[in-house]
């Protein structure tokens, strides 16, 4: 996929035919996702947002992936009442679960059933962006998702909480990740690959260089066309491998 017809997916894609917002609550706690339905669907992606809350971007990956023939589920790991205005709230928002995983496998584990309850395909990959990528690794380590093929992350975090470890038993794992990211440093992201070495997972690691943290993200002033263009050819090269019914 060249970075030309990126741009005019991008410009030109609207809402697909099945497309809606998506009200659910966990523990009495209003939530809202989204829903974007492929025609003659592929499988199904899980969508984790950045930390900013579920915007129009994920909105936008969630279409993408529908006009390509993948069902698409972006869930809400915050909930209605959570303010993210500000990058206090957001640290507030992203801190909260960081510091209570039962809490965060609670919203994971209930967006995982909204989407499964909407799709008939049986293979499932889950992806995140930035905090939506370490929500991603947690899916993944907890095998909560059960019927999920693989997990991917886009300049997302990559540390392992104390308590928590890799068996080498879970799905392949693909991380797509900026060279310049100055909040997720290349250290962090060899010794992220040296821990799933030495438990035996499979994965694949992608470096974009000159790419900052948010490389992804249309619009931003860390936006990096090539970077984009390839690590989304690089997901859906990942999505063909790994979601085939």
């Amino acid at each position: 996929m060249n970075i030309k017809y990126l741009f005019m997916i991008t410009a030109l894609i609207g809402s697909p035919a099945l497309a809606d917002e998506v009200s659910y609550s966990v523990d009495g706690d209003a939530l809202t996702g989204y829903w974007a339905a492929a025609e003659n669907p592929q499988g199904l992606v899980l969508i984790a947002h950045d930390w900013d809350g579920l915007t129009d971007y994920e909105r936008k990956r969630a279409d993408m992936l529908a006009e390509m023939g993948y069902d698409a589920f972006a869930l809400d790991m915050f909930g209605d009442d959570t303010p993210t205005e500000t990058v206090d709230h957001r640290r507030a928002a992203t801190g909260a679960l960081y510091d209570d995983r039962k809490r965060m496998r609670a919203l994971l584990q209930a967006g995982i059933a909204q989407a499964q309850e909407r799709s008939d395909s049986e293979a499932m990959i889950v992806m995140g962006y930035c905090f939506g990528g370490a929500v991603t690794l947690e899916t993944a380590r907890s095998d909560m998702a059960g019927q999920a093929r693989g997990y991917a992350t886009f300049h997302g975090g990559l540390s392992t909480p104390d308590g928590q470890s890799w068996d080498g038993d879970e799905p392949p794992l693909l991380v797509l990740h900026g060279g310049a990211d100055t909040s997720i440093t290349l250290k962090d992201v060899a010794g992220f690959a040296s821990e799933l070495e030495q438990a035996g997972n499979t994965y694949t690691v992608e470096i974009y260089s000159n790419a900052p943290h948010a490389f992804t993200v249309f619009g931003s002033e860390r936006y990096n066309a090539r970077a984009d263009s390839e690590s989304w050819e690089a997901f859906l090269s990942f999505l063909a491998d790994y979601s085939a019914e």
